[in-house]
C-alpha cells in the first residue's frame, strides 16, 4: 500500500465522519459502505455518552466535526507534503491512549498508519467505543488496512516503538517501563491566556471557547489566565455568560459545588458567577468549573516566565504576544500539523 491509498482512505473516513459532526446527523447516500457503517455509528455515539457523562452528543459531534475538517485531501498533503515516507521499514508501534475528550488519540492513530507502520492500541476505558468501529469503517474502504490494526485491552506486548499519553504519575512509570523502547511520552500540560485588558468582547467570546469546551478537561483548554494588575473582570465575565447553561449538566455542577465549598470552607478569595469560579492561584492546573489567574508585571518577563516553564503548558492564548501563540476561540481546533507538546510524531515515526 503506497502512500496515496492511505491518504485516499483517510480522505473517505472524512466523509464518513462528517455525517455526524452537525446536531443533525443526515446519511449521504455517496458515502462508500454506509449502508454496513451508518446505523452501527449512530449507536456506538450513544454508547460512548451513555457510557462517559463527559461525552455529550454536543462535544462528540465537536471533536468528529474538528476530524471531518482535518481530513480532507487539501489538509492531509499540505500536512504530509515536507516529509519522505515512502521509504518507510513498517514498524509496531503502540499507542497507549488518553481518554479525558473523545477521540482524543486519534492524531496518534493516524500518524502510525499514514506513515506506513502497524498500529497496537490500548484505549481509555473512559473512550472506547469509537475508535475501533472508525477502524473497521478504515479496513472496509482500504482493505489493505486489515491486519495493521490491533485493539488490546491487555498488557502492550510484542512492539518496535511507543507513544503513550497519561498523567504526571503514570509517565513517569511510561518512562522507566519503555525505557529500551524508541518513545514519545507525554504527561499532564495545561494551556494558558494572556490578557492584556485591551481585548474586545468578540475576543473574550471565542476564550470562552477556549476554557469551557470539553467542560475544561482537555489539555488544550484554558485553565490559567495572566492579567496585568488592576485587570477589571466585568468584561471577562459578561463574555462567560453565554455558556451559563453548562450548570445544567449535573457532572459539571457536582464538581463547582464540591470546589465551591472547598474554597469557602479554606476561606480562599475567589470570584463566581453561578458556574465558573477564578481563583488567584501559581498553578496551571484547575479543577472543573474553576479557572485560575496570576498577575505579571511586564509582558517581558512573562515571556520569560513561560519559557522557562514550557513543559508545563500545552497552548498560549494571546494577541501579539509570542510567535507561538494560539487565537482566541481556537485551542480546541488544531490542524493536522498542530503536535501535542510540540513533538513532531511524523518525524519521530520516520525515525524508528
Amino acid at each position: 500500500m503506497n502512500l496515496q491509498q492511505r491518504i485516499n482512505a483517510f480522505v473517505k473516513l472524512g466523509d464518513f465522519i462528517r455525517q455526524f459532526s452537525n446536531d443533525t446527523i443526515e446519511k449521504q447516500n455517496t458515502v462508500e459502505f454506509n449502508d454496513i457503517f451508518f446505523d452501527g455509528f449512530k449507536h456506538q455515539l450513544k454508547l460512548a455518552e451513555e457510557h462517559n457523562g463527559w461525552f455529550t452528543p454536543e462535544n462528540i459531534s465537536f471533536a468528529l466535526k474538528g476530524w471531518s475538517d482535518s481530513l480532507t485531501l487539501e489538509k492531509l498533503n499540505t500536512w504530509l507534503k515536507p516529509y519522505n515516507i515512502e521509504t518507510v521499514n513498517p514498524k509496531q508501534v503502540a499507542i497507549i491512549m488518553a481518554g479525558n475528550i473523545p477521540l482524543v488519540g486519534f492524531h496518534d492513530f493516524i500518524t502510525v498508519l499514514i506513515t506506513g507502520h502497524k498500529v497496537l492500541v490500548k484505549q481509555s476505558s473512559n473512550d472506547k467505543h469509537l475508535l475501533p468501529y472508525l477502524a473497521k469503517y478504515l479496513e472496509f474502504v482500504e482493505p489493505e488496512f486489515k491486519g495493521l490494526i490491533t485493539f488490546t485491552e491487555d498488557k502492550v506486548e510484542n512492539f518496535d516503538a511507543v507513544i503513550a499519553t497519561g498523567s504526571n504519575n503514570t509517565a513517569r512509570y511510561f518512562e522507566y517501563y519503555f525505557k529500551d523502547k524508541p518513545s514519545i511520552i507525554r504527561n499532564n500540560r495545561n494551556s494558558v491566556a494572556v490578557l492584556t485588558g485591551q481585548e474586545t468582547e468578540e475576543e473574550l467570546e471565542n476564550l470562552s471557547e477556549d476554557i469551557f469546551r470539553y467542560y475544561g478537561l482537555g489539555c488544550r483548554n484554558v485553565s490559567k489566565l495572566f492579567l496585568p494588575k488592576g485587570y477589571n473582570f466585568d468584561a471577562f465575565f459578561n463574555a462567560m455568560y453565554s455558556w451559563h447553561p453548562i450548570i445544567e449538566k449535573a457532572k459539571y455542577a457536582n464538581n463547582y459545588d464540591y470546589n465551591k465549598a472547598v474554597y469557602l470552607m479554606s476561606e480562599f478569595d475567589m470570584l463566581e458567577n453561578g458556574f465558573l469560579m477564578i481563583k488567584e492561584d501559581q498553578s496551571y492546573a484547575s479543577p472543573i468549573a474553576t479557572v485560575f489567574y496570576e498577575y505579571y508585571d511586564s509582558l517581558d518577563q512573562l515571556k520569560e516566565k513561560l519559557e522557562v516553564e514550557e513543559k508545563q503548558i500545552q497552548c498560549i492564548v494571546a494577541k501579539g504576544f509570542s510567535e507561538n501563540e494560539i487565537a482566541f476561540g481556537a485551542t480546541q481546533k488544531p490542524e493536522l500539523w498542530d503536535y501535542a507538546d510540540s513533538v513532531d510524531s511524523v518525524e519521530f515515526l520516520l525515525s524508528i
